[in-house]
């Protein structure tokens, strides 16, 4: 590996040769509640760099632009360099989490229209969350680069609810990032059970990292469990 860049919760990044590319290394650590939560999944770093890999190449085979370029092995990916836009952009197709505790719905409602959320990536800060007017104020990306990011995660939206259904799963909600490259937005980061909330279609038992959130047990078998579904090895 070459010289370390970035050391996230869940992912490490290091440079490689070209400029242009890096190597995303996923860990098996896991975190909840602003960091404030910490523990191990064991063999998670493997499902979501797989899970993650497979479905962006999904995506880009559906017309989305993704930093992805070549999984290594397990837990290694050479990824386009992107600069971040530094902000998670939140995909609600059912009420849950957060969103259930705020606006008083049943965990499980399912919401008439997509919702999108923005939140400002800053750990200092606890990851507020914001609108496009503060967006514009503090110059988080401008009002194109938003209006990008809106529709292509509305198009992943669609996309992933297919995809997943497909797998017997329900796709409730999951958080997109997004990058700057060459002039464009590029979908970065990953897709995975760390990101997404992915609940079983007929019996809705949560098959994601609510599981360690919530201290229900068998995450791992979960993560196993959404990997098997897709069709991936673990």
């Amino acid at each position: 590996m070459g010289e370390l860049l970035y050391e996230g919760k869940a992912k490490q990044v290091y440079l490689t040769e070209d400029p242009t590319v890096v190597m995303v290394h996923y860990k098996d650590d896991a975190t909840a509640q602003n960091g404030l939560k910490r523990g191990t999944i064991a063999g998670k770093g493997v499902i979501n760099n797989r899970m993650s890999n497979y479905l962006f190449q999904f995506l880009e085979q559906h017309g989305v632009p993704t930093h992805f370029i070549r999984e290594c092995n397990e837990r290694d990916t050479l990824v386009r360099r992107v600069e971040i836009v530094p902000l998670e952009v939140i995909v609600r197709n059912i009420a849950a989490g957060s969103l259930a505790e705020r606006l008083g719905l049943p965990e499980g409602t399912i919401l008439p229209s997509t919702v999108l959320e923005f939140c400002y990536k800053n750990d200092a800060l606890g990851d507020p969350m914001v609108n496009r007017y503060h967006i514009r104020a503090i110059n988080l990306a401008t009002d194109a680069e938003l209006d990008t990011i809106c529709s292509l995660a509305l198009q992943v939206n669609t996309l992933l609810q297919q995809r997943l259904e497909q797998a017997n799963l329900t796709l409730v909600d999951f958080k997109l990032e997004f990058g700057r490259y060459n002039g464009g937005i590029l979908l970065a980061d990953e897709i995975s059970p760390d990101t997404c909330r992915l609940w079983d279609t007929n019996t809705h038992e949560k098959l994601d990292k609510d599981r360690f959130r919530r201290d229900l047990g068998h995450t791992e078998e979960a993560y196993a469990e959404v990997m098997h579904r897709l069709g991936l090895e673990a």
